[in-house]
């Protein structure tokens, strides 16, 4: 069974860094596509950057310049890197990953299968 645990999410001052990690149990081979999205209080799940097995990374504009995602395929593990955050960047922030192969996903929250249960992050100014 799929599982995937978030962690490193906490309070930081605007204009701070911040590094979430995802580790993901239960695969045999790994998902070809992970990514972080975040969802604000009263708005909708939106994502934030994407990656696939291959090292090819899809940014959402918002966060483009600030964050850098990347994965550790032995590990099954992935990272966040948030810097210059602003209190926008307040949000519970979710790891997710492909259910099966697939060549291309969009950035969006209904082309990935698996969820982690999310860390919050709260920037404030």
């Amino acid at each position: 069974q799929v599982q995937l645990v978030e962690s490193g999410g906490g309070s930081v001052q605007a204009g701070g860094p911040l590094r979430l990690s995802c580790a993901a149990f239960g695969y045999t081979y790994g998902p070809n596509w992970m990514g972080w999205f975040r969802q604000a209080p009263g708005k909708e799940r939106e994502g934030a950057a994407i990656i696939d097995s291959d090292g090819r990374a899809r940014f959402a504009e918002s966060v483009k310049g600030r964050f850098t995602i990347s994965k550790d395929n032995a590990k099954n593990t992935l990272y966040l890197q948030m810097n210059s955050l602003k209190p926008g960047g307040t949000a519970m922030y979710y790891c997710a990953a492909t259910s099966y192969y697939r060549d291309s996903v969009r950035l969006t929250p209904e082309d990935f299968g698996y969820w982690g249960r999310g860390t919050q992050v709260t920037v404030s100014s």
